[in-house]
């Protein structure tokens, strides 16, 4: 079973199904990637991955200790570079400077992907957790409708307790969206129908994985 690979999110369109159901679904380049190294567990890492690479990355912005790990593979400098764990019977399906495409996907029901969402800079309460607001000037709020309100505990513990829901940083956070269909898989052009939307923006790199909830 395949075990990940890193894609690029290129975008939206729609697809009838076998039943004639137009769906919903996310374009993904998935691939080739580059494997740049296999670990292994009685290596001095300790443990089974492999590290691959995708994209192209110019030689004047890799900075001397990467370029070596790239030339050491016998590939070329690559944009991403993420690892992925492997089982210790899996380890023998990767070799270095060899490629991985798409076709590892072909079997595969659901999966697993992970990308870092749109940022919204910094909300308010209302849009970033969406509260309703304080039409009826309740829990503190006086002047301002759209305000969180008061976020005290009185005496004690006297401090705001951690994780409380208020103003700030919205998007731009690492985001997993599990169990997605795929719909298609298109080895020519390294092409991945996922039904659904996906985390991040148009040309946003993904971390793709068989679902941890497929049978």
């Amino acid at each position: 079973m395949a075990r990940g690979m890193i894609g690029k999110k290129i975008g939206m369109t729609q697809v009838f199904d076998a039943y004639g159901n137009l769906v919903p679904v996310t374009i993904v380049e998935a691939g080739p990637n580059t494997v740049i190294q296999v670990k292994e567990a009685g290596g001095k890492d300790g443990y089974n991955a492999v590290k691959l690479g995708f994209g192209k990355k110019k030689i004047s912005h890799v900075n001397r200790p990467e370029l070596g790990v790239f030339k050491h593979a016998g590939v070329e400098p690559a944009e991403i570079v993420q690892e992925f764990r492997l089982e210790a019977d899996e380890v023998a399906d990767y070799a270095q400077g060899k490629s991985v495409d798409v076709t590892q996907f072909a079997g595969v029901r659901k999966i697993d992907v992970t990308g870092t969402s749109k940022g919204r800079g910094y909300q308010g309460v209302v849009k970033r957790h969406n509260f309703k607001g304080a039409k009826e000037r309740t829990h503190g709020t006086h002047e301002y409708k759209r305000h969180g309100g008061s976020i005290g505990c009185s005496a004690w513990p006297s401090r705001v307790i951690k994780g409380k829901r208020m103003a700030g940083q919205m998007g731009n956070e690492r985001v997993t969206v599990r169990a997605l269909e795929v719909v298609g898989v298109f080895a020519e052009e390294n092409l991945l129908l996922v039904r659904g939307a996906i985390p991040g923006p148009k040309n946003g790199f993904l971390r793709i994985r068989p679902s941890a909830k497929q049978k």
